[in-house]
């Protein structure tokens, strides 16, 4: 995975250059903000594959980054806080953050869950790949909703509609296997995987932050269906 690139943001110097230390001893290439609006300008040149983001920043909300962030890129955010409230990861899981950490941290262990994110996503792009090789299935097509897996763009009606990595694979998990019924605890274990800590509310609020994207009614949804007390699944049963 070396040569992959990670945006810091955190204004404080001394994190940026402990997590740039580390991060680049395993290869990757690092690039630091210590503002949100000059990290946001910073997507748009160097396409990270993953960002760390300070929820606490001099200049507006680590949470307005992250929403602004979404709307440029798919890429594995992780929030760093001082926070530890369940209110906060909640938060910050619902506008697309994927995985929240507490300072103050050991840099392994944060090193650690970046490349377990970037390994995901990898493995996640490369089972997408010897699908579409194999089936020809580069995009599914359900009304109103196209999921293109080449690009990664999902669409409701024709308009491309901006999701987290988390959000996307979640539907992917779904949209491949309509009417199969998932648990909680399955979604859970194929898009967050091992590694990650057994919180399996953090399921429900992408759902529930999904459901707002791509649902005409959110309230009352036609493509991604709960079945009380067993868990979801897609709905395969469109009239044509």
């Amino acid at each position: 995975m070396a040569g992959e690139t990670i945006l810091i943001i955190d204004d404080d110097e001394d994190i940026r250059s402990i997590l740039q230390l580390y991060l680049s001893k395993e290869g990757y290439s690092v690039t630091v903000s210590g503002f949100g609006n000059t990290a946001i300008k910073l997507v748009d040149l160097h396409r990270p594959n993953l960002i760390i983001l300070d929820v606490l920043l001099p200049d507006m909300d680590g949470y307005e980054v992250c929403r602004l962030l979404r709307q440029k890129t798919s890429a594995p955010i992780l929030f760093l806080s001082s926070k530890e409230d369940d209110f906060d990861k909640i938060l910050a899981h619902r506008i697309g953050g994927d995985d929240y950490i507490t300072k103050p941290f050991s840099p392994a262990v944060l090193v650690a869950k970046v490349q377990a994110h970037l390994r995901r996503n990898k493995n996640i792009s490369h089972q997408v790949y010897k699908l579409n090789e194999w089936t020809e299935d580069y995009v599914l097509v359900f009304p109103g909703l196209t999921i293109d897996k080449n690009s990664c763009v999902v669409k409701v009606n024709k308009k491309a509609i901006p999701l987290s990595a988390k959000e996307y694979q979640l539907l992917c998990l779904l949209a491949e296997n309509p009417n199969r019924v998932f648990t909680v605890e399955q979604m859970f274990e194929r898009v967050w995987g091992e590694e990650s800590l057994g919180d399996y509310r953090t399921v429900m609020v992408h759902i529930s932050n999904l459901r707002k994207k791509i649902e005409p009614h959110p309230t009352e949804p036609i493509y991604v269906l709960t079945l009380r007390g067993m868990g979801y699944k897609f709905n395969g049963f469109f009239d044509d």
